[in-house]
């Protein structure tokens, strides 16, 4: 089975969230399943399915993580030696063209993105044409939405 890369923050982030799910949400949603049992006929009883919906979205959320944290490589990005060039884990500051506008992104596994903390995945468009790229190159993006012009300002690896 391939390996899933994942940098130390978001491996601890994600093991965060399944000893949340295990220690507090489960716990949680089976005494929740045991007092709407009580209520009596389970047929019409919607807090008892409701219960039931979200221990199968919390078990599936967990046989998630633990396949995924079983297969990944963590990539410590202060460990390797990129001389100035985007590679998997760095911070890269953009600059685009278009829009004058500056633009931070981190490089991170595909279950770590989050583009509201503008952590794209490394199979993203954006990430796949910037991998490989030093400090002041121009790049074009090429995006369901059009291509997008960016210059490399700069390339941190924290």
């Amino acid at each position: 089975m391939n390996q899933i890369p994942f940098t130390v923050a978001g491996a601890e982030r994600l093991r965060a969230e399944l000893k949340e799910l295990k220690s507090v949400k489960r716990p949680a949603v089976i005494e929740a399943i045991a007092v709407a049992r009580d209520h009596g006929d389970l047929k019409e009883n919607a807090e008892y399915h409701a219960a039931r919906e979200q221990q199968g979205f919390i078990e599936g959320r967990i046989k998630e993580l633990e396949s995924a944290l079983s297969n990944s490589r963590v990539i410590d990005v202060t460990k390797l030696n990129p001389t100035g060039r985007v590679v998997f884990g760095c911070t890269v500051d953009l600059f685009d063209v278009a829009t004058e506008a500056e633009v931070t992104y981190q490089i991170v596994g595909d279950l770590e993105a989050d583009i509201n903390k503008n952590r794209v995945a490394v199979s993203s468009p954006i990430a796949r044409a910037l991998i490989g790229k030093e400090e002041g190159e121009e790049v074009t993006v090429i995006a369901p939405a059009g291509n997008k012009e960016y210059v490399i300002s700069a390339v941190r690896y924290s």
